[in-house]
C-alpha cells in the first residue's frame, strides 16, 4: 500500500497525503457508522475479555492448578494451612499495580520454565523476591493488635504396643501476661514498634544466621550478638545482606507447610483417621514412612503392602478381628502421605523447613543458642520459658500439672538423661526422618 501510493504520487502531480473524507455521500457516511459502531463493540468486548481474564488469573485454581504437577504440592499444602481461604494474590501480589505487573512479569517466565521443562525439583522458596511482611501479612495482623498468651494442647503418641498419648500443655507467651503492656514483652516482642532486630544470614535459605543487631528505637541504644562458633568475617559482613526481621522470619510456611511424619500421624490418630487402639499402629506407621519413595503411586502401594505384611508376621491372629482397623489404618497413613510427601517435586518437611519452633529444624534456635554473644558476654538465651511455659505434662493416666503459678520443669517421654538441655532437639529428631 505504501509502494502504491508513493508511485501514484509519481504519476499524480497534487495527490493528497491522506484519505478524503466527504460526508455528504452515503457510503462514507455508512463506512463511518459501521466503523464506529464495531469499534465500540470491540472495546466493550475487549474490555469484558480483559477483566474475565484478569478474575482468573486472580483465582486460587488459576495458581494450584494450570501447572498440576509443578504446583501440586503447594496447592494441596495451601488447602490445609489456616490460610485455607485467603486467596493466594493477596500474600503473594498484594495491593498496587506495580506488585501486579511484577507477579505477572514472573508469572511469564514460570511458563517457560514449566513449557521447557526448566523447573526446579523441588522449586526453590523465593524468599528474595517476596513483598514484604508489613505490605500483606499486616493487613490482617497488625502489630498493634496482639492479644493476650494462648493456651496450647500438644498431644504426641510413643512408639510403643499401646501407643501411649503424651500430652503437654503449654502457655505461649505471644505477648505480655497484662494485655495493657502490648508488645513490650513475650514472643511478638521481636516486632515491637519501638524495637529494630536485624540480622545477617550465612546462606540464602536463612537457616543459619552468625550476626544479630538490637535498636532500641526509643533510647537508641545498638546491641549485636554475634555466634561465637561461627563469626563471620569482616568480609562477609560487609558483601552479605543486613535484613530487618518481620514476620515471615519466624512464620516462614504459613501456608505451605509440610508436616514431619511424626507430626502428621499424631494429627491423625487424634482425629480418629488412624485408630489408636490398633497394636503398634505408630510403630508402623513411623517405619513405612521412614524411607524415600520415587513417586506417590508407588508409596501408596508400598504402604499398603508393609503395613499387611507387619501385622502377617507379627500378631498374625489379630489380621482377621482387626481387618477393619489395619485397613483404616492404611488409609489414615495413606493420607497423610498425600498431604505432605510429593516425591515427583522432591518436597517433603526437610526440603522446606519450618521455622516455628525447634524440634525437627533449629528454627528460634537459629538465633536463642546460647552462642549469639556480645563482646561483654550478654547471650541471646536459649531458656525454654522464655516464649512458652509448662502448665501440664505427662500420659493420660499420670499428668504432673504445675501450682501457684511456676512452670513445670520439661520432662522428654522417653529417658535421655539430661541431653536435651545440652543438646538442641533438632540434632536428634531431624535424624529420625
Amino acid at each position: 500500500m505504501i509502494r502504491a501510493k508513493r508511485q501514484e504520487k509519481k504519476k499524480v502531480a497534487g495527490t493528497p497525503d491522506y484519505p478524503l473524507w466527504d460526508f455528504n455521500k452515503p457510503s462514507t457516511r455508512n463506512a463511518a457508522a459501521i466503523f464506529l459502531v464495531g469499534t465500540i463493540c470491540l472495546a466493550i468486548l475487549s474490555s469484558i475479555g480483559s477483566f474475565q481474564a484478569f478474575q482468573i488469573t486472580e483465582t486460587n485454581e488459576f495458581c494450584g492448578k494450570l501447572c498440576h504437577v509443578t504446583m501440586k504440592p503447594e496447592y494441596t499444602a495451601y488447602q490445609n494451612s489456616p490460610h485455607s481461604r485467603v486467596k493466594c494474590v493477596e500474600c503473594h501480589v498484594g495491593s498496587g499495580a506495580g506488585w501486579y505487573v511484577r507477579s505477572k512479569a514472573t508469572g511469564l517466565y514460570q511458563v517457560y520454565a514449566v513449557l521447557t521443562n526448566q523447573i526446579p525439583h523441588p522449586i526453590e522458596t523465593p524468599i528474595q523476591n517476596l513483598r514484604p511482611a508489613m505490605e500483606t501479612c499486616e493487613h490482617c495482623h497488625w502489630p498493634q493488635k496482639f492479644y493476650d498468651r494462648k493456651q496450647k494442647n500438644l498431644i504426641s503418641y510413643l512408639a510403643d504396643e499401646t501407643t501411649t498419648a503424651w500430652n503437654v500443655h503449654l502457655q505461649m507467651k505471644t505477648s505480655a501476661s497484662n494485655s495493657a503492656q502490648g508488645l513490650a514483652q513475650g514472643i511478638h516482642w521481636h516486632i515491637n514498634p519501638n524495637v529494630k532486630i536485624e540480622y545477617i544470614a550465612s546462606a540464602q535459605n536463612r537457616e543459619k544466621i552468625p550476626w544479630v543487631k538490637y535498636t532500641n528505637l526509643k533510647t537508641n541504644e545498638v546491641t549485636i550478638f554475634e555466634d561465637s562458633s561461627n563469626k563471620l568475617r569482616s568480609s562477609q559482613r560487609d558483601s552479605l545482606e543486613v535484613r530487618k526481621m518481620d514476620c515471615i522470619d519466624c512464620h516462614n510456611r504459613p501456608s505451605h507447610n509440610y508436616k514431619v511424619p511424626q507430626k502428621f500421624i499424631d494429627d491423625l490418630i487424634s482425629e480418629g483417621k488412624i485408630p489408636r487402639g490398633l497394636t503398634d499402629v505408630k510403630i508402623v506407621a513411623m517405619n513405612v514412612l521412614n524411607q524415600d519413595y520415587s513417586t506417590t503411586d508407588s508409596a501408596m502401594m508400598a504402604i499398603k503392602k508393609q503395613v499387611h505384611e507387619y501385622y502377617t508376621t507379627m500378631y498374625p491372629k489379630l489380621v482377621e478381628p482387626k481387618k477393619a482397623e489395619i485397613e483404616q489404618a492404611i488409609s489414615g497413613i495413606q493420607e497423610g502421605f498425600s498431604q505432605n510427601v510429593f516425591p515427583e517435586m522432591g518436597v517433603k518437611w526437610n526440603v522446606h523447613p519450618n521455622h516455628i519452633g525447634h524440634m525437627e529444624t533449629d528454627g528460634c534456635f537459629r538465633c536463642h543458642d546460647d552462642k549469639h554473644k556480645t563482646e561483654s558476654g550478654k547471650v541471646i538465651t536459649r531458656d525454654c520459658n522464655l516464649c512458652h511455659e509448662i502448665v501440664a505434662q505427662g500420659t493420660d493416666s499420670a499428668m504432673q500439672i504445675s501450682s501457684s503459678f511456676k512452670p513445670l520443669d520439661f520432662k522428654h517421654p522417653v529417658e535421655i538423661n539430661d541431653q536435651w538441655k545440652t543438646k538442641l532437639c533438632s540434632e536428634c529428631h531431624a535424624k529420625l526422618y
